[in-house]
């Protein structure tokens, strides 16, 4: 990601955990407390753990976890491996064990994945344990020189998520990133009225390794003298 959406998606997770509506939705749910934490990550082998595993049971802890999000220094760098975040998250979930009811992946990003292994193995080994993912595809311009991809909204759909329950979000305007991922996370805390398993059918209507095509292009362009 560039730095300017980093940032608004930085302060946006921050916003929706200092909202009050939020606080509502963590206090009304079934145990009336969920356990958060929040990554960044990139190529394969590239996913740090911004704020760790964090009981939020009320407005003053979700606040202090507002806190430490903002209070990270930014780190950027290159590559896409959704499947990388999806196999790292499941390596977190084993950290506090079976005892949560629900376990989500909350996936955003701005490209398809182009490193690592295929998104479609990571994400369904995800779902065969019973995690749900979804995603927000962050799809607002951005400068020339930026990757963008048309239909990432229809990536992620036939890609990415899965599980009971699972759904996109796209994300078109930069202006809206608090409001989106405070909408999302409530969705998430309440949890899916839909109880019907999201099964991904085998012949997608997205190429799923799309990305990884890209990438092997660029690379041997960049071979060619």
């Amino acid at each position: 990601m560039e730095a300017e959406e980093q940032s608004l998606q930085r302060v946006g997770f921050a916003e929706a955990f200092r909202s009050s509506l939020v606080h509502e939705a963590i206090q009304n749910g079934t145990a009336g407390r969920i356990a958060v934490t929040y990554i960044e990550w990139s190529g394969a082998k590239d996913q740090t753990v911004i704020v760790p595993w964090t009981v939020i049971d009320g407005p003053d802890k979700a606040k202090a976890f507002a806190d430490s999000l903002t209070s990270r220094p930014i780190r950027q760098a290159g590559m896409t491996s959704i499947s990388g975040a999806i196999d790292f998250s499941r390596t977190l979930f084993s950290d506090v064990g079976r005892i949560a009811a629900r376990r989500v992946i909350d996936i955003s990003g701005d490209g398809p994945n182009n490193d690592g292994r295929k998104v479609i193995l990571a994400r369904d080994e995800a779902v065969t344990e019973g995690i749900v993912i979804n995603g927000l595809p962050i799809m607002f311009n951005r400068s020339q020189n930026s990757p963008e991809m048309d239909g990432l909204d229809v990536y992620y759909r036939d890609c990415v998520v899965g599980g009971v329950g699972a759904f996109v979000i796209p994300l078109h305007d930069p202006e809206q990133f608090a409001m989106i991922i405070r909408s999302k996370i409530m969705r998430e805390i309440a949890g899916i009225e839909d109880r019907q398993p999201n099964v991904i059918p085998t012949q997608s209507r997205m190429n799923c390794v799309t990305g990884e095509r890209k990438a092997d292009d660029d690379l041997s362009l960049q071979k060619d003298p």
